[in-house]
């Protein structure tokens, strides 16, 4: 499998390539030359099959020779060694639950698939790398685990000061040795903006060997689908598959469920479930696409204004947004309503939602009214605990702490604090 960058301007790589440079010197995304698709019969025995060999057959034609099949099964393995299950909520609403990893949040998937492959990259290399990524909330926590100790990797991750719960602050500032936290006096998008600006350094890229962790990082991206293949393996009723409802920031989530569906899977449609950060919502309204200034909210891993991988849900479509439309809604929900929502399922079903669950549930709701013959999917990306100062007021009750919170609760933070200035990053990557 050969990758090309959407900006056209660099030539294609081979998946090594890709995930190791993170983003393709003309600072467009990559994307793969073609997209494998399924026969029918492979979603006929899903249920028959493990979910490491379901992911195994998802990501081996993406991974092609970079890999040998051997190390590729042991690197799945490590990466889904927990459960993913799909939970009734009602007759109509099934949740799929993303929060059973190391850092209770969807994209331990990711971080461990694309640590794994990097860190097996980085043995064949005489040279160090390091993973510079920029988080709104449950990314840090997830690459921080994912390469803590990885030999040859050190990790920096820049983050927004005071806008990430504290639970998502712990989990990224806590660990130390190969892992560095910034802590960033602006919001996530002065965080991706500085970022940006390292990649395109040219002084820096010549000293030393920058990749990033972010979903624009086909190795985190990719192996996203896993979750929308497990999901129907569980889903009860084959013969109507399910609408999915995806909380959406940076829509690598949903870009890879997309993908998924593009490869064969049986959706009947998708749901960008958005906080009131709109851009996307407007777009499918109006067909313009404006960038727009992050608003802070109780849903803060998707507080951002110019998401990076709608680009690709619209190179799927090849840019056709009537035939995006047909297969994609959106909803902006305010926080409000998000909290009202928690209250609202805890009490009927006395179910937990985190508030990017809530988003995802409220939104999947609005569509099944409107549509009622249908029934759906919600992702629910983070466990409560990660949010308790936002859900525990609102359900009324503590939510206990799992073993894999309890352990760090009393850790120190140790983060280096610094402005929205390039200078001051440049001058901490070069001392690495």
């Amino acid at each position: 499998m050969q990758y090309y960058s959407l900006n056209r301007q660099s030539p294609p790589v081979d998946f090594k390539e890709a995930a190791i440079h993170g983003q393709a010197p003309d600072k467009g995304l990559y994307f793969p030359e073609h997209i494998p698709v399924f026969d029918s019969s492979f979603f006929h025995n899903i249920e028959k099959m493990s979910n490491e060999e379901i992911a195994y057959q998802v990501i081996q034609p993406y991974v092609g020779n970079s890999i040998p099949e051997k190390i590729l099964r042991k690197i799945i393995s490590e990466t889904i060694n927990f459960p993913i299950p799909l939970a009734k909520l009602n007759e109509k609403i099934y949740s799929l639950e993303l929060f059973y990893g190391p850092t209770l949040a969807f994209k331990d998937v990711g971080a461990r698939f694309m640590s794994r492959c990097l860190g097996y990259f980085a043995k064949e290399r005489n040279e160090k790398l390091v993973v510079l990524v920029a988080t709104s909330g449950d990314t840090g926590g997830a690459v921080a685990n994912g390469f803590y100790e990885v030999k040859g990797v050190d990790v920096v991750i820049l983050y927004p000061s005071a806008k990430v719960s504290m639970v998502q602050e712990k989990q990224l500032t806590t660990l130390g040795k190969n892992i560095h936290a910034l802590e960033v006096n602006g919001n996530f998008d002065d965080c991706q903006q500085l970022v940006k600006q390292a990649f395109a350094d040219k002084e820096v890229k010549q000293k030393i060997f920058l990749t990033s962790a972010n979903s624009i990082n086909i190795a985190r991206w990719l192996p996203q689908q896993f979750y929308y293949f497990f999901a129907y393996r569980q889903w009860p009723d084959k013969k109507h598959p399910p609408v999915i409802s995806v909380p959406s920031g940076n829509f690598g989530n949903l870009c890879a469920a997309v993908l998924s569906h593009a490869s064969g899977l049986p959706v009947q449609h998708f749901i960008a479930a958005c906080n009131v950060n709109d851009v996307v919502p407007e777009f499918l309204k109006t067909g313009d696409y404006h960038p727009k200034k992050t608003i802070a909210t109780i849903s803060n891993a998707m507080d951002v204004g110019d998401p990076n991988n709608f680009i690709r849900i619209l190179e799927i479509f090849e840019e056709d947004i009537s035939e995006l439309k047909r297969i994609l809604s959106a909803f902006s929900i305010t926080d409000d309503e998000t909290r009202a929502t928690i209250k609202k399922v805890y009490r009927q079903y006395h179910y937990v939602l985190d508030p990017h669950g809530a988003v995802g549930y409220l939104s999947l709701e609005r569509f099944l009214k409107k549509n009622p013959g249908l029934k759906g999917i919600f992702v629910e990306t983070a466990h409560p605990v990660k949010f308790y100062d936002v859900v525990e007021p609102v359900i009324e009750e503590k939510i206990p702490l799992p073993p894999a919170v309890q352990g760090i609760m009393d850790k120190y933070k140790v983060a280096t604090k610094m402005d929205v200035d390039y200078n001051s990053l440049k001058k901490f990557l070069l001392k690495l």
